[in-house]
C-alpha cells in the first residue's frame, strides 16, 4: 500500500513577483521532489502566498493566502511540518513587520505540535535587539536550522543559538538549472557581447544608477555591446532599468551597440535563461548574481547590503564598488576585463561553484530524511 503524501507548508516572500524569491521557491520545490523520491516518500507542498491563484498556476502546487489566518491554520493542521525560507526573511531593514510575521508563522506551527525547519535563510541585518530573544526562542524549538552564509550563523550564535544547531548551506537558487532543451537563444544580436544588468533603486539621489550608466557608456565606447536590462523585482526594477536606459540615450546604437530590456520574465526559469545568454552580468540584486554564478557567467557585484558581500566572498569575488561610492571608470574597466578573461574567471571558480551547486539541496535532503523516519 502506497503511503499518502505528506503535506509540508512553505512560508516565504512568495507571490510578490520578485524573481529572486520566486527562484528560491522554485529551487525548494525541485529539491524537495528530488530528495523525497530518493527517500521513498511523497511530499505535497502547500505554499503561503500573497497571490495563491498565481502561485498555483505558476508552480502547479497548492497555495493558501499568507495573510488569512484561518487558511494558514487549516493548512498547518493538515500538514506534517513547516518550512520557513529561504531568502532574507528575518531582517528589519526593509520593514519592521517582517520578523514578527515570519516568526509568528513558525510559532503557530510549533504551538500546533508541528516540526519546523529553517531553510537556507539569510539572517539580518537585525537593528532592533528586542527581536533577538524571540528569534532565539523560536529557533531553539526548530528541528533543523540552516542559513546561507557564515555571517548568518555567527549572528544566530551571538543571539544565543548553539553552533551545533546551525548548518551553513548555499542559497537554494545555486541548485536551480534550466530544464533540458530549454537553453534557447534569447537575444537578437548574437554577434554582440551581451552584458546583463540587474539594477534597483537604492540611493535617494540615484548616484549608483548614474554611475552604472556612465560605466556602461564608457565600456560601449571601447567596443559595441548589447546591454540587456533584467528587472528582477516588478515593477520597481523596470522603473530603475528604464531610468538607467534613458541616461544612456541613443548614442550607443549609433556606435553599433544595442540596448534592450526583458520586462516579462516572471517565472524564475525564464529569467535564468536570460542570464545564461549573457557574457557578463552586472548585478545589484543578490539572485541575479546567484543565477550568473550557477550558469558560470562572469559577474560584477555592486554592494548595497551585506548579503551581496557575503555571497561574493563565497565565490572569491569582490564587489566593484558600493551604491554610495561607485566609480564608473572602474566598472567600465571590469566589464572589458571580464569580456577578455571570461574563460579564466570560469576556470578559477569551477570547482568552488560546482560544490555550492551540489550542496544546495542539503536542507531538502535533511527534511526528506526526517519525514521518512517520522512516517
Amino acid at each position: 500500500m502506497v503511503a499518502a503524501p505528506q503535506k509540508i507548508v512553505i512560508s516565504g516572500y512568495y507571490g510578490f513577483r520578485n524573481s529572486g524569491d520566486e527562484a528560491v521557491l522554485q529551487s525548494i520545490l525541485i529539491a524537495l521532489k528530488r530528495q523525497a523520491d530518493s527517500a521513498g516518500i511523497a511530499i505535497e507542498p502547500v505554499v503561503l502566498s500573497i497571490d495563491p491563484e498565481w502561485t498555483t498556476a505558476t508552480y502547479g502546487v497548492k497555495s493558501v493566502h499568507r495573510m488569512k489566518l484561518g487558511e494558514v491554520r487549516r493548512a498547518l493542521s493538515e500538514s506534517s511540518g513547516l518550512i520557513s525560507g529561504g531568502g532574507s526573511l528575518l531582517q528589519d531593514v526593509t520593514s519592521s513587520k517582517s520578523i514578527p510575521y515570519y516568526l509568528g508563522i513558525i510559532k503557530l506551527a510549533q504551538w500546533m505540535g508541528k516540526p519546523t525547519f529553517i531553510y537556507a535563510q539569510g539572517i539580518g541585518p537585525l537593528n532592533r535587539k528586542l527581536f533577538h530573544p524571540f528569534i532565539k526562542s523560536v529557533f531553539r524549538k526548530c528541528k533543523y536550522v540552516s542559513v546561507r552564509d557564515e555571517q548568518s550563523r555567527k549572528l544566530l550564535q551571538k543571539i544565543g543559538l548553539a553552533a551545533e544547531k546551525i548548518e551553513v548551506v548555499p542559497d537554494p537558487v545555486m541548485g536551480l538549472s534550466l530544464p533540458e532543451g530549454e537553453a534557447e537563444a534569447i537575444t537578437e544580436s548574437p554577434s554582440l557581447p551581451v552584458i546583463g544588468i540587474s539594477v534597483r533603486f537604492w540611493e535617494a539621489d540615484r548616484r549608483e544608477l548614474n554611475a552604472i550608466a556612465e560605466g556602461l557608456r564608457q565600456a560601449s565606447v571601447a567596443q559595441p555591446l548589447h546591454l540587456r536590462f533584467l528587472p528582477f523585482h516588478l515593477p520597481s526594477d523596470n522603473e530603475a532599468s528604464r531610468y538607467t536606459m534613458e541616461l544612456l540615450g541613443k548614442d550607443l546604437e549609433g556606435n553599433g551597440g544595442r540596448v534592450s530590456i526583458c520586462e516579462n520574465a516572471v517565472h524564475p526559469q525564464h529569467m535564468l535563461r536570460e542570464v545564461e545568454q549573457c557574457d557578463v552580468l552586472i548585478g545589484m540584486r543578490l539572485h541575479s548574481l546567484i543565477y550568473a554564478a550557477g550558469q558560470r557567467v562572469p559577474l560584477i557585484g555592486i554592494s548595497y547590503d551585506p548579503k551581496i558581500d557575503h555571497f561574493l566572498d563565497r565565490i572569491q569575488c569582490d564587489p566593484v564598488g558600493s551604491t554610495d561610492a561607485l566609480e564608473s571608470e572602474k566598472l567600465a574597466s571590469k566589464i572589458i576585463q571580464l569580456l577578455r578573461e571570461g574563460a579564466e574567471w570560469q576556470q578559477e571558480r569551477e570547482s568552488l561553484i560546482s560544490m555550492l551547486v551540489q550542496e544546495a539541496e542539503a536542507p531538502a535532503r535533511k527534511i526528506a530524511q526526517y519525514l521518512s523516519h517520522k512516517g
